[in-house]
């Protein structure tokens, strides 16, 4: 049975490091890979298109460099795709959107064994993470379990039952969902509004204080200051389609400007 490389950081109180990518290409992993900085890659599945295929060339990919993998899912069809990713190699799913403690449940429930002590929903499959046998054994059970549940607490309702949240077993990381949140209490994209910052400041503050790591996405290493000042160790920083825009827009447009001074703008 496979390792779980986020897992067993988390359980050692040890800090990590991830990326996020859209592509489903494997050599982009790998690439992440080859820098020996992260930990894990998160696959954003919630916005891109992939096949069952490609869920699991990404966990190779992963594996080849000892990475953890993460999956983030559409809530709809979320017990599918969680499951399909767990059973591919993905060592951590997150979930999105839920809006009630309720809800935050039930994602548990999916991403642990349908075992009396877990009451999950994920039984005995032939998948990847089992090859070569069918599963369904203590160690098998024990990979299920080991899956980091990591959740975005990025609704109203999830703010308003937050303590409740982050006590309910099996929750192991929340992250901080700023524009989904500022979009359901009416004011989107308002991430510097008194409201949102103190919305945001309370998620982090009280996961911190009931012992649920909270996650930090950030864009550069001056972002995450504020938040290891709180106490934050766990940070998520950059993705690969918003790295390539940001090359492609501002070199693209550094060259035109050269191009424009000799003479040689349209």
């Amino acid at each position: 049975m496979r390792t779980n490389a986020l897992r067993e950081k988390l359980d050692r109180g040890e800090p990590t490091l991830s990326t996020h990518v859209h592509s489903t290409w494997p050599s982009v992993i790998e690439a992440v890979g080859h820098t020996g900085l992260y930990d894990y890659v998160e696959f954003v599945a919630e916005y891109g298109s992939f096949d069952l295929h490609d869920l699991d060339n990404i966990c190779r990919a992963a594996e080849i460099f000892k990475m953890g993998s993460m999956i983030k899912v559409d809530q709809s069809h979320q017990e599918f795709l969680a499951q399909r990713g767990i059973g591919a190699g993905f060592g951590s799913v997150l979930f999105t959107d839920s809006r009630s403690a309720a809800e935050v449940r039930e994602c548990v429930r999916i991403a642990r064994a349908d075992t009396p002590a877990w009451s999950g929903l994920y039984g005995a499959a032939t998948r990847r993470n089992t090859y070569m046998g069918y599963g369904g054994n203590e160690a098998y059970v024990e990979l299920i379990n080991s899956t980091v549940v990591a959740v975005m607490i990025e609704k109203k309702g999830a703010v308003e039952e937050l303590d409740e949240i982050l006590e309910i077993p099996g929750v192991d990381m929340v992250q901080w969902g700023g524009t989904d949140y500022s979009m359901s209490v009416g004011m989107p994209s308002q991430y510097s509004h008194p409201d949102i910052v103190a919305a945001r400041n309370r998620v982090f503050k009280t996961a911190l204080a009931k012992g649920v790591p909270p996650r930090a996405e950030v864009q550069s290493a001056d972002d995450a200051k504020e938040f290891l000042d709180m106490g934050v160790r766990h940070f998520s920083i950059g993705t690969d389609i918003a790295i390539l825009y940001g090359w492609w827009k501002s070199n693209g447009e550094e060259i035109l400007k050269v191009m424009g001074d000799a003479g040689l703008g349209g």
